[in-house]
C-alpha cells in the first residue's frame, strides 16, 4: 500500500554527504523541523551525492538540507544541486549548514544554495527561514 503525502506541510530532506560521521546537529535540525510541523526525511550518515538525489526525488521534497562539517562543501553540494536540476526538479530550496569557512559562503550562494547556516544559527531562525522561502506545492 502506497502512502499518501501530506501536500500541505512542506517537505524537507536533511541530508549528511561524504564521509563525516557526525550527525548530532543534523539529527537535532531535523527533529526541531518535525516539531515545527515539516515533513523531514533524514537520509542518515555517508550519503554520496547519488543518494541524496535519489531520496529528494523519490520523497519529492521542497527543500534540500545538507549538514557539512568535513570540508567537502565545495566539491558535494554542487554536485548534488547539478544532478537534482539534471533530474527535473527546478523548485527546490538548497539550504547548507555546518563549519563552512566564511569565505567560501559567497560561492556556495553562486551555486545555488540559498542560505549557508553556521554554528550559532538558531532554530527558530533556520524553521523561520524555511518558512519563508520554501517553494509551494499544489
Amino acid at each position: 500500500m502506497s502512502e499518501k503525502k501530506d501536500q500541505s506541510k512542506i517537505r524537507v530532506l536533511i541530508a549528511k554527504p561524504g564521509l563525516d560521521g557526525h550527525d548530532r546537529g543534523a539529527k537535532v535540525i531535523a527533529r526541531a523541523l518535525r516539531d515545527a510541523g515539516f515533513e523531514v526525511i533524514y537520509t542518515g550518515l555517508h550519503q554520496t551525492p547519488e543518494m541524496i538525489v535519489r531520496a529528494a526525488i523519490d520523497e519529492d521534497v521542497q527543500v534540500i538540507g545538507m549538514s557539512i562539517l568535513s570540508g567537502a562543501h565545495n566539491v558535494l553540494v554542487p554536485e548534488v544541486i547539478s544532478n537534482v536540476k539534471k533530474a527535473g526538479m527546478k523548485d527546490v530550496l538548497y539550504l547548507v549548514g555546518g563549519i563552512i569557512p566564511e569565505e567560501d559562503i559567497d560561492g556556495l550562494r553562486k551555486m545555488g544554495v540559498q542560505m549557508v547556516f553556521t554554528p550559532g544559527a538558531s532554530l527558530n531562525e533556520i524553521i523561520d527561514y524555511i518558512n519563508k522561502h520554501a517553494p509551494q506545492r499544489k
